[in-house]
């Protein structure tokens, strides 16, 4: 057993009760629109939040490879719990991929203490692309200050930190908010169909504390991490393809009502039935198999920061994840439509919830829309063209132009 699968075995030993009971409430949540603060806690007791740490710095030392197998298990469970941890995920790797300092120690120990972070990148205001209305600055008594407004803060209501894209000066840089203050306030607002559980709502920051400690240049971020926060939509895609074939063997198993003008007296020995259920499997597999292969990707550059292999490493990456993200977009809502096909009327009914998984799928789909990345892999495979990994969305400059006075 190599070391690796031994520390794998070791994380499942403390999470797989968890994940359980995860799973067993995760209709009943979803039903009810209940956000998931006890399960949050419990993955972070467990140690969820420190999977990645190595183990001299109180982890479990886990790669990217063990990683993700533990995302997509964890999604299976439920998928909107990975998604809440994608901004505490891309941090942890940000911590681990920087420079010795006092402050990576002291974010090391943050992080093993438990202390999660949340994610407020986005604004849906009408700043342009590249830019940002929420902003950071210093009081007359030299301390700093933000204050805006972001939307799509996944993760950041169930946080101990809130991990900002700000403006400074007309720069773009990242502060690292305290959640529980008096200036920061952070709404269940997010309505989206799918995923609803995630927390991706509004946070609205009034003369937010943050230490100058925790202002960083933007592009002081790890090279690779595009393809990480991909990497965490896949593995809940991945999942979600795990629970649709799941469900489905268990309803198929379990039907005992037929057609008179079905192929078999029984649902589980229908040969249309099973061709279906078989598609379902290939795609779950198929989906692990994707995923696990951007990670290896993802290991290999973390492995060579820093080295003459980085860009390249970097670039197999980002491409990886978009390929991956491009078949996945198309088979798992496609699984999730298709578990229909082998049940009947009833398997519409409320009560079964087995719509959460197409309505899940496609939301987690609609993340960093794939039609860019074909045109982009298109380009690289036609023209060699490795396009920029680091993205963003707001208002077109055409459009905050034509609002300008005169």
């Amino acid at each position: 057993m190599s070391e690796q699968t031994q520390r794998l075995t070791v994380a499942r030993e403390h999470l797989g009760p968890v994940f359980a009971e995860i799973a067993a409430g995760t209709v009943v949540r979803e039903q009810g629109h209940e956000l998931p603060f006890a399960e949050v806690e419990a993955l972070r007791d467990a140690g969820f939040g420190r999977l990645r740490l190595p183990i001299d710095d109180g982890g479990f030392g886990l790669d990217w490879p063990s990683f993700a197998e533990l995302l997509i298990e964890l999604a299976a469970a439920d998928s909107n719990l990975p998604q809440i941890f994608r901004g505490h995920i891309a941090y942890v790797e940000h911590v681990l991929a920087a420079a010795p300092s006092d402050r990576r120690s002291r974010w090391l120990d943050r992080i093993a203490d438990g202390e999660l972070v949340g994610n407020a990148w986005s604004e849906n205001g009408a700043a342009a692309v590249g830019t940002n209305a929420t902003r950071v600055s210093r009081r007359a008594d030299g301390t700093w200050r933000v204050d805006g407004r972001k939307f799509y803060t996944t993760g950041s209501i169930f946080a101990d930190w809130v991990d900002a894209t700000v403006d400074l000066d007309g720069e773009t840089v990242t502060a690292l908010i305290r959640r529980h203050q008096g200036g920061v306030e952070i709404s269940d607002d997010w309505d989206g169909f799918g995923q609803p559980l995630t927390g991706t709502g509004t946070a609205v920051f009034t003369d937010a504390s943050v230490d100058e400690d925790d202002v960083e240049p933007f592009t002081s971020r790890f090279p690779y991490q595009t393809a990480v926060y991909q990497l965490t939509l896949l593995a809940v895609l991945a999942g979600i393809a795990a629970a649709i074939e799941r469900d489905t063997v268990a309803q198929v198993r379990a039907r005992t009502r037929t057609y008179s003008h079905g192929s078999a007296n029984r649902v589980a020995d229908d040969p249309q039935v099973l061709q279906i259920v078989g598609e379902l499997t290939a795609t779950s597999a198929t989906a692990r198999a994707l995923v696990l292969d951007v990670a290896r990707a993802v290991q290999h550059a973390a492995d060579v920061l820093g080295t003459s292999e980085t860009e390249d490493a970097v670039a197999a990456a980002e491409l990886g994840s978009s390929r991956a993200q491009i078949v996945l977009t198309e088979l798992v809502p496609r699984a999730a439509s298709r578990l229909f096909d082998t049940l009947g009327a009833s398997a519409v009914r409320s009560g079964t919830a087995l719509d959460r998984h197409w309505r899940n799928a496609r939301t987690v789909a609609s993340h960093n829309p794939w039609i860019f990345k074909a045109r982009q892999l298109g380009d690289h495979a036609v023209n060699g063209r490795t396009p920029d990994f680091v993205w963003a969305v707001g208002e077109s400059k055409v459009a905050v132009e034509s609002a300008l006075p005169g």
